[in-house]
């Protein structure tokens, strides 16, 4: 590879070189990382990339320290990101919960493996969904992603800038081991092809300018740092100046918008991918490398005559409540398989609220599903 700008053509790349490339193709030139695996290899072609390219690589002393150079970078104007696997992302999430309070943009790749703890570092697992919906404390939105293939861990990690950008706030884009590791065709179209969101940038003259102050879509402009204005940033419930207000009303003015900033906009965020959905009477809803194998299953069923949908979740975080809750009325069941003791699933219970069942197929990670025990459930679902 010889290259002093982001690539373009095709290329044979697993998931986490996908990644770091849609990162530069993104306009990403800020990397500060840890290495852990399986999301090593991220944080290797960022190193040798990033140079290439006018960006800046820092290795970092942990993940803690990593997130709050990324935010940083941020705010002085560089598109940011770092990427780790479980343990890391447990340590990052203060920060990243600091990143929601400031509205900081930028993106965190978590390379899922087996937990807890140290867990099955390099085998796979889904277990840290949860946590990316409510891993750091108090209340705030998230935005969270998942790739099923390197192409898609590319074009979502360009989608993750964007969606970082355009509502200001740390997008995940949760990976697993198996698809970080998987090697495919990549197809990386010329930069003129690509849509990047750009920053938010305030129209305002310094003297008028409120850095929290939002727009119509609930989400303020940003000035960087260096720009000639003047603001505060911090962690404590603040003011549209940016001021620390210790009140109630403050904490409700606040909080309220940066949830209510994710939450109504969720028709332009959410992405999914449905197939044969009208008509069937069982849907899988699935992601990650499950929604792979699930696939299988499901081809399986309908060869023996099951009408069977396939629900894929692309975005994870929002979670797309409408969409299930129209679906619920009209299957007997949905089949969810993951990675872990059923996390997903509880949210497609919720959303279902007893118009359907909801048949988990777990698994503990270390490996992926038997397609058959998928099958399985997809026909006793469907009886």
């Amino acid at each position: 590879m010889a290259s002093h700008g982001p690539l373009v053509g095709e290329f044979f790349m697993n998931g986490d070189e996908a990644c770091a490339e849609g990162a530069i193709s993104a306009g990403c030139r800020f990397f500060a990382g840890y290495p852990i695996t399986p999301a090593t290899e991220i944080a290797e072609r960022m190193a040798e990339r990033l140079p290439e390219v006018g960006g800046t690589f820092i290795q970092m002393e942990d993940e803690i320290a990593s997130m709050a150079a990324i935010l940083g970078g941020s705010w002085g104007g560089v598109k940011s990101m770092t990427a780790t696997s479980g343990p890391g992302f447990s340590l990052m999430m203060e920060n990243i919960g600091l990143g929601a309070m400031m509205e900081t943009p930028c993106v965190v790749a978590d390379v899922q493996r087996a937990g807890p703890s140290t867990g099955l570092p390099t085998l796979t697992a889904q277990g840290d969904m949860m946590q990316a919906r409510w891993g750091s404390h108090g209340l705030y939105g998230i935005i969270a992603l998942s790739p099923s293939s390197p192409q898609e861990m590319f074009t979502l990690t360009i989608k993750a800038f964007n969606l970082s950008e355009k509502y200001r706030v740390p997008v995940l884009i949760m990976g697993d081991e198996s698809v970080a590791h998987m090697s495919e065709k990549v197809t990386i179209p010329p930069p003129e092809q690509l849509e990047i969101f750009p920053r938010r940038k305030t129209s305002l003259p310094p003297e008028e300018y409120l850095p929290y102050k939002p727009d119509a879509d609930l989400v303020p402009p940003m000035a960087n740092a260096g720009e000639g204005y003047f603001y505060h940033v911090t962690g404590l419930t603040h003011d549209e100046r940016g001021y620390p207000d210790m009140s109630a009303e403050a904490q409700q003015k606040l909080v309220r918008r940066l949830i209510d900033k994710i939450d109504l906009n969720k028709k332009d965020i959410i992405e999914i991918e449905e197939d044969q959905i009208d008509g069937a009477e069982v849907v899988v809803c699935s992601y990650g490398i499950s929604a792979r194998v699930a696939l299988l299953a499901v081809k399986a069923a309908r060869e023996e005559g099951v009408k069977v949908g396939m629900l894929r979740l692309i975005t994870v975080w929002p979670f797309p409540d409408e969409r299930i809750r129209q679906i619920a009325g009209k299957v007997k069941a949905f089949v969810v398989p993951e990675l872990n003791a059923g996390q997903i699933a509880l949210e497609v219970e919720r959303c279902v609220a007893g118009k359907a069942k909801t048949i988990l197929v777990p698994h503990m990670g270390g490996a992926v599903h038997d397609p058959k025990v998928i099958l399985e459930a997809i026909k006793k679902a469907a009886k």
